[in-house]
């Protein structure tokens, strides 16, 4: 493979490339020719299992799971029946996923972009039969605290995927109510680059989650809108409350 080739490779691909060492033939090569190494073999054990335990978190394991465990964790059509019986073992029980996170979560320490990928996918699956339980949501907040998510970053997150009242712009945001409007701008910024569609298709989130990532977008859009207009009409309330000079 060319160079330019491997360069352009996801991260989500280059796991599931390296992760064959596990689930497929002994000593099967890498897509660019290199052994295939043994933490990519175990992030890749981590990421399937942390899937099939979400999926498990609310007692039983729907085919809309299994379906949306599919579209966000991908991987080869060589490996997907191997993926898929380790997949079926680690749904039979909660058990060890925060093992499973803390493996995620080491790997991608200085990635948080990734690991919010992450926490998407484990929402998609959550999502899939149109309902979050009570045992499904305290998995979710688990795995975000093990993640390095704050409250805040946690609801941030949660609002993208279940929604919420537009009364908390900045929330969606992440910034305080007292924040000024060159760092609000900056902040917004900020999230625009990490929540654009292209930048997380360059990230590797698969290409069905493609409406999740507009979907984001246009929430960071529409409260940074709202903040302005609000923070404008406060302006020429302020205005004309004052006494003349």
């Amino acid at each position: 493979m060319a160079l330019g080739q491997t360069a352009f490779m996801s991260i989500w691909q280059r796991i599931f490339s390296a992760g064959a060492r596990l689930f497929g033939p002994p000593n099967l090569p890498d897509r660019d020719g290199s052994a295939a190494r043994l933490d990519d073999a175990g992030l890749v054990a981590a990421l399937v299992a942390l899937g099939a335990k979400m999926a498990k978190a609310d007692g039983q394991v729907r085919h809309a799971e299994i379906a949306a465990f599919k579209r966000v964790f991908q991987a080869s059509s060589d490996n997907e029946p191997t993926i898929a019986r380790f997949f079926d073992l680690a749904r039979q029980t909660t058990m060890g996923f925060e093992r499973y996170a803390a493996i995620i979560a080491k790997r991608f320490r200085a990635q948080p972009a990734a690991l919010e990928d992450v926490l998407d996918g484990l929402f998609h699956i959550a999502l899939a039969d149109g309902i979050v339980t009570e045992d499904e949501m305290s998995f979710l907040v688990r795995v975000g605290e093990i993640f390095g998510f704050s409250d805040r970053e946690f609801r941030r997150i949660k609002i993208a995927h279940m929604g919420r009242a537009s009364d908390d712009p900045y929330l969606i945001l992440g910034v305080d109510e007292d924040i000024s409007d060159v760092d609000l701008k900056r902040a917004y910024r900020r999230m625009a680059a990490a929540n654009h569609p292209d930048r997380m298709v360059a990230r590797g989130l698969p290409k069905e989650l493609m409406k999740l990532a507009n979907h984001k977008m246009a929430m960071v859009n529409k409260a940074y809108a709202e903040i302005l207009a609000a923070r404008k009409k406060q302006r020429c309330l302020t205005e004309k409350s004052s006494p003349s000079s």
